[in-house]
């Protein structure tokens, strides 16, 4: 009865949004009227399309929402989940908007979705009802390099990119600039290096730069590295799968647990990430993994001791049914919203530490930022300085081997020294130095204001008052 109770009183989704966003307001000196502005969701555009599959017309539901354009173009991924509503993409394109303003990337906020299973259909039929949902958004300006730029999410990805783009540029034969009307396209279709890992390598950057301040670990009752952390990780998608990955491979941390919608894996030594990537990709899920122990009640292991759990699948997986039993003393929210407003508070009353999902998944939207750079600058990163840099180097190295030879090679270089120091950085290795910087810069603002403030209890908190900030300073430049 009280489990009940709990549900009838969680917040929906875009409720938590607004909850979260009211006790970040309540802290700053806004008039009513520029709180209205920033809260409040700009425009949404319903499309209702037919299209003929299988011998019939099949009529599918889109949505395009723009929340807000103190910023053009407005930017934000287009997800194909049967669970698509308005309210649901509506919330997305808001967190949009303070993501956005929160690493500085010059966007406003918007999202879309269709409401469509994308396993009933096969590759052909998706990209007959990919480019009939394009073609309604972009007539109508929805998508457009200079006002409203999607990328993959949920149920997408860069086939589906590319099919968008080329839907653009067949409608907009004379824009020089069409490859830039949508990000997270292949390589070889306008694409830059590193965005299909982008948000899982965001995630990762997210944790090394809070473990840098040992005054915020401390908050969460941890010490020291990302070595040897146990982490479980919810949904090993896209996003689930590279941070899992790169902190496994190249922080030491490991991976205890996995869960999936079959269910979860578990192993106090680590799991390997690839391995169960490899099962879950041959058999569509986690069951039959002989590597772990699997337990069908897949969500129950979010409740299991851990040092990090990182949410990486679906909204709401944390709620008031759940938050009590939560035993990691850090959250990473890796997904949009999965933790609701109800258990927020409550986690936060148990001295849980979160790091939101504005900034912890940010990498995506930080690297197409990249990516649109890239397409209307129509050169690839790296191209101009890479052999400068290489020239500049060797004059160096050449000037050390020959003090070597003066001494008579009393001294060397430590070996693979040569090597590293004499390549310039490729596209991939600057996509990866400007997401660094753009996380822990964020991170740095975020936390100063966390830090600071006693009237700041939470890392949420904090992120939403300074990207709130940035909104409201960017309306007051237009004259608002």
């Amino acid at each position: 009865m009280a489990e009940q109770d709990s549900k009838t009183q969680e917040p929906s989704f875009r409720e938590s949004v607004d909850i979260m966003f009211n006790r970040a307001v309540k802290l700053m000196d806004l008039s009513p009227g520029l709180e209205e502005k920033i809260r409040v969701c700009n425009a949404t555009y319903v499309v209702r399309f037919g299209v003929r599959l299988r011998g019939a017309i099949h009529t599918f539901t889109g949505y395009r929402a723009v929340h807000s354009e103190h910023m053009e173009p407005v930017k934000g991924g287009i997800r194909y989940a049967l669970a698509v509503h308005q309210d649901e993409v509506e919330a997305l394109a808001a967190l949009m908007t303070y993501k956005c303003a929160l690493v500085d990337a010059p966007y406003g906020g918007s999202k879309g979705g269709l409401c469509i299973n994308p396993r009933d259909w096969d590759e052909h039929e998706l990209e007959q009802i990919t480019r009939r949902f394009a073609y309604e958004l972009i007539k109508r300006d929805m998508i457009n390099p200079a006002q409203n730029v999607p990328a993959p999410d949920m149920g997408t990805g860069e086939r589906e990119m590319a099919w968008i783009a080329d839907q653009y540029k067949r409608m907009n034969t004379t824009d020089i600039n069409g490859a830039a009307c949508v990000t997270g396209k292949p390589l070889n279709a306008g694409g830059i290096a590193g965005r299909t890992e982008a948000t899982g390598r965001g995630v990762q950057y997210a944790l090394r730069e809070f473990f840098r301040h040992p005054q915020d670990a401390a908050k969460a009752g941890l010490e020291g590295t990302l070595e040897g952390k146990r982490i479980i990780v919810q949904g090993l998608g896209n996003v689930g799968y590279h941070a899992a990955k790169f902190l496994s491979e190249e922080d030491g941390a490991k991976i205890t647990g996995i869960i999936e919608h079959d269910g979860s894996l578990y192993d106090e030594k680590g799991l390997d990430v690839e391995d169960v990537r490899a099962h879950i990709v041959a058999n569509g899920g986690v069951s039959g993994y002989a590597g772990a122990k699997h337990d069908p009640q897949g969500a129950t292991l979010l409740e299991h001791e851990c040092d990090i759990l990182i949410p990486a699948a679906l909204e709401g997986v944390i709620n008031m049914t759940n938050a009590e039993r939560i035993k990691a003393p850090l959250i990473i929210e890796a997904a949009n919203g999965p933790t609701t407003a109800g258990a927020d508070e409550i986690l936060r009353k148990k001295g849980c530490v979160i790091i939101p999902d504005m900034y912890a998944n940010a990498g995506g939207v930080t690297v197409s930022y990249f990516e649109w750079v890239k397409n209307l600058s129509h050169i690839r990163f790296g191209r101009m300085q890479r052999r400068a840099e290489e020239a500049r180097h060797q004059l160096i190295v050449e000037e050390l081997e020959r003090l070597d030879d003066m001494l008579e090679h009393r001294w060397s270089m430590t070996p693979n020294f040569k090597e590293k120091y004499l390549r310039g950085a490729d596209e991939l290795e600057l996509v990866r130095s400007g997401l660094d910087d753009t996380m822990r810069t964020a991170y740095q603002q975020m936390a100063q204001v966390w830090r600071e403030r006693d009237d700041v209890e939470d890392l949420r908190t904090a992120a939403y008052l300074v990207s709130i900030r940035k909104v409201a300073d960017s309306y007051r430049a237009k004259g608002l």
